[in-house]
């Protein structure tokens, strides 16, 4: 049995406007409270409106964003189909919304791919890590760092907020939302188009492949979204890519699963993935150095991955050039230096990659 909770307020004021999405101040029940309205799907919102919003997450304190949804607005006008294809997004749920696919727009490219070519492609457990994985593949020599979001987590692109900063800041060039999720430059029905759009519609010399903000997880072994990064290991291996697995770590996570590597990465590494990775290891020193090394050697993953330590210092510094700082569950470099140098790690091992085939491309000496 599944339940909603359903609640009236009024909009008071707009917080902050981003391509597809709009973050709100409301008055509801008697609080004040952030929400956050898709006008592609609702329509044009602004202060003095009455909203029905969606409050389940809020009430029960859990931190799926910590925003209440905007459903509709009252009175609000009729909202029209753009230039839209057929496949539908977030099927047959109230707000499903139409969609002009790559498959649609770029059949004969996609039908007719070889595959990824060798493309590197990242693969990262949680939605913060994209930003240092972006910046690190850039400053390590990528030209173009597509990011593919997958439906494990937040549907709506535009939910994001770190996205839209990595794209004005030059690190991103473009995104692809496939599965269930949208609001990308590119919608791609299955992980399988999105990474084959992302090289040959994107033209990504690296590729991002994540969750939206927003994963679940249960403290069991299976029951979390972040294993859908293992699977996406195993379509790069499949279409001829060249797959890079980035490790979760942490010194400051006070879940003890959580602490080193976590054990949704080392799952994933050790019983989903199916053929062998590249997998970025983060320079640390000395007993989180040798605490990380311990857990991926505990599991015998040297036998079967390539294990590449790698520097994510230049990730954070390119990050703090282009005034970005990244954060995850509350917490910055400064608070857990070890979980974002693992995500630049992944960036700078995967931009290496891309430059050294760019150098032994056809024509280039």
């Amino acid at each position: 049995m599944s339940s909603v909770r359903l609640r009236r307020g009024t909009v008071l004021r707009v917080l902050d406007e981003r391509p597809g999405a709009l973050e709100l101040e409301i008055e509801v029940e008697g609080e004040r409270v952030p929400a956050i309205a898709y006008p592609d799907l609702v329509g044009p919102v602004g202060e003095g409106d009455a909203v029905l919003l969606n409050t389940t997450a809020r009430s029960l304190g859990l931190g799926t964003g910590g925003m209440d949804l905007v459903v509709a607005v009252a009175g609000g006008g009729a909202v029209d189909l753009g230039d839209v294809g057929r496949v539908m997004k977030a099927r047959y749920t109230p707000l499903q919304a139409a969609v002009r696919s790559v498959e649609e727009t770029h059949r004969e490219a996609l039908e007719g791919s070889s595959g990824l070519a060798g493309t590197p492609v990242v693969c990262a457990p949680l939605h913060s890590m994209v930003g240092p994985i972006a910046a690190g593949a850039r400053v390590a020599g990528a030209e173009r760092v597509v990011y593919v979001m997958t439906d494990g987590a937040g549907l709506p692109g535009a939910f994001s907020r770190q996205v839209p900063r990595l794209r004005g800041a030059g690190m991103l060039a473009a995104s692809i939302t496939c599965g269930q999720a949208f609001g990308g430059d590119l919608e791609a029905v299955t992980i399988w188009s999105g990474l084959l759009a992302a090289v040959e519609v994107a033209e990504a010399d690296v590729v991002v492949v994540a969750d939206g903000p927003g994963n679940l997880g249960t403290d069991t072994t299976w029951g979390v979204s972040a294993l859908a990064s293992g699977e996406a290991l195993n379509a790069v291996h499949v279409l001829g890519g060249a797959p890079v697995a980035a490790l979760r770590v942490s010194f400051a996570d006070e879940r003890e699963r959580h602490r080193g590597v976590s054990h949704h990465t080392l799952t994933i590494l050790d019983r989903v993935c199916t053929g062998e990775v590249n997998v970025a290891v983060p320079a640390l020193e000395g007993a989180n150095r040798d605490a990380v090394w311990d857990a991926l050697r505990r599991r015998s993953l040297e036998e079967r991955h390539q294990l590449v330590e790698t520097d994510g210092r230049p990730a954070l510094d390119e990050l703090d050039r282009a005034g970005i700082e990244p954060e995850s569950m509350g917490r910055t470099p400064g608070d857990d230096p070890a979980f974002f140098l693992a995500a630049g790690a992944a960036g700078v091992l995967a931009g290496r990659m891309a430059a050294r085939a760019a150098r032994w491309r056809p024509g280039n000496g």
